[in-house]
């Protein structure tokens, strides 16, 4: 009888068998991430959050020759194509919607999916905030936007108005804050978030104060609607961010502060002429924390104690040389290591212009608007606030003359005639015109919601484009008014044609950058 033989293979298949049970485990990778290991992190979803959160500002073409300009922050010393851009209000560039669409809308679609699948209601509100925030920057630029019908695979894709777009933020901030609240103790989102550590309670105060800043843009348009809002705001029980620990600031997570590589590596951004005539003429001693002096003595001979020289937005310039000894930013900004989105300034300076339009929750207007200064002094390490707030009224911002243009070239007459110093007699249009140049002054490298101010109450009184290359391709401006709005991208009027005529109409005028939008009125601010 052969039994040896038989038991040896059955003995070998049973080895064989007992092999294929842990067969997965032995040929795994072990330096392989499994999706179970991921999602145990948060992984999945959470490693988004870095590049959505980096992409809520843009870069050079998107802020530095837009808005930054348009408001009179910072101003270029280069000619670019001509000297006929953005800057003198002929659009050639025109990329933010590519940016929120492609960095921060597709990939919030694609968490959105992932933690209401797997009802991680945390990450579905943290995708959301960010996702307002975002949008609502977009928005500031154009208009209608997509928002409800993104994602979809329509040929023809609508875009939302604004009014639908606001009540739509609204509700959406209501179920964050909701979601929030009940998890407040949820550590999970640390390793994502280096603006506030994973710290729930602060986003909290980031939504509320967000509800705040939209219900102020619509106070003209539809002010039944933002007092409501903007009161429910200064009730919630989570708070806003009213101290300078509850600033938020987005880390630099491409590795650098994209303004000082404007202004350091490439030499295309300074120093704004307004900038020199409100700092200069307030004798503000925020300048050196924002600014560096010139590095030619020549260009400010009419002011030597204020070593200081801008370029007028909108200027006639010929060559970029010309100006490139007027002030770069403060070179600290080589190495600061994130962008601020929203301070405690900003919130004092809308709780300020809220007690004007008597809402309640609310200090008196000059308690908030003195804060907003106290915060912003604080926030840069500037001394001297208690003087700067009392100081004498005939300091006003200067006239501004352009030492490297002929005669007149460039030059202009300061238009604000308001002093610091709070004056309660004074009325509400005086007030609000205060509060607005102060919280122009405060709202360094973090501009669109200044943008929204100044075109919303026409504060600050800023100086005009002295270059206006405005014409019928983009819509014309005058020359005693300002660009608008942004029009609707190349990209959508070519695939989306439906969609843009349909917002078109939702705008309530041409596609032009001299149409208002909807909160901005062109009617008084009271």
């Amino acid at each position: 009888m052969k039994i040896r033989p038989i038991l040896k293979c059955l003995f070998v298949l049973s080895l064989l068998t007992a092999c294929t049970d842990d067969f997965e485990v032995i040929n795994s990778n072990p330096f392989e991430i499994s999706d179970e290991s991921l999602r145990q992190d948060n992984n999945h979803v959470g490693a988004f959050f870095p590049s959505m959160l980096n992409n809520i500002f843009g870069d050079q073409i998107e802020h530095n020759l837009a808005n930054e300009s348009f408001v009179r922050h910072l101003a270029t010393p280069t000619p670019f194509v001509g000297g006929v851009n953005n800057t003198t209000y002929y659009i050639r560039w025109n990329t933010h919607w590519n940016r929120v669409y492609n960095n921060v809308m597709a990939p919030a679609r694609q968490v959105l999916q992932i933690a209401e699948a797997e009802g991680n209601e945390v990450f579905v509100a943290w995708v959301k905030l960010i996702r307002v925030l975002s949008t609502s920057r977009l928005s500031a630029y154009h208009g209608p936007i997509i928002y409800s019908n993104y994602g979809s695979s329509d040929q023809e894709i609508l875009y939302d108005s604004e009014e639908t777009l606001y009540n739509t933020w609204f509700s959406e901030l209501d179920e964050i804050v909701d979601a929030f609240s009940r998890n407040e103790e949820f550590g999970g989102m640390a390793k994502f978030d280096d603006s506030y550590a994973g710290n729930v309670s602060s986003w909290i105060k980031l939504a509320n104060s967000m509800r705040l800043q939209l219900a102020m843009r619509i106070s003209k348009v539809a002010p039944e609607l933002a007092k409501a809002q903007g009161e429910k705001a200064m009730a919630a029980s989570g708070g806003m961010i009213t101290s300078g620990a509850d600033d938020f600031y987005i880390k630099n997570y491409d590795g650098f502060f994209r303004p000082a590589r404007i202004c350091f590596g490439w030499g295309d951004t300074r120093m704004s002429a307004t900038m020199e005539s409100v700092l200069g003429g307030y004798n503000d001693p925020r300048v050196s924390h924002y600014f560096d002096p010139a590095t030619d003595p020549g260009v400010y001979q009419d002011h030597p104690e204020f070593p200081y020289k801008g370029i007028r937005n909108g200027a006639l310039l010929v060559a970029k040389d010309d100006r490139l000894s007027y002030s770069t930013i403060a070179t600290s900004f080589i190495t600061w290591p994130a962008r601020r989105v929203f301070t405690s300034s900003e919130t004092h300076f809308l709780m300020a212009e809220a007690a004007l339009r008597g809402w309640s929750g609310t200090m008196s207007a000059q308690e908030h608007y003195e804060m907003g200064i106290r915060e912003s002094f604080a926030e840069w390490g500037a001394g001297g606030v208690d003087n700067y707030l009392q100081q004498d009224e005939s300091l006003l911002p200067w006239n501004y003359d352009d030492p490297k243009a002929e005669g007149d070239v460039n030059d202009f007459i300061s238009r604000i005639e308001v002093p610091v110093r709070w004056d309660e007699s004074e009325d509400n249009e005086v007030k609000l015109e205060k509060i607005m140049t102060q919280k122009w002054l405060a709202a360094v490298h973090n501009t669109i919601e200044i943008w929204v101010d100044h075109r919303r109450t026409g504060y600050p009184k800023l100086p005009f484009n002295y270059k206006n290359d405005s014409n019928s391709d983009w819509g014309v401006i005058a020359d005693d008014d300002f660009l608008r709005r942004m029009p609707f991208v190349n990209a959508e009027r070519d695939n989306n044609p439906g969609g843009v005529a349909d917002a078109t109409a939702k705008l309530g005028g041409p596609d032009e950058i001299g149409t208002r939008l909807w909160w901005d009125t062109g009617g008084p601010n009271f």
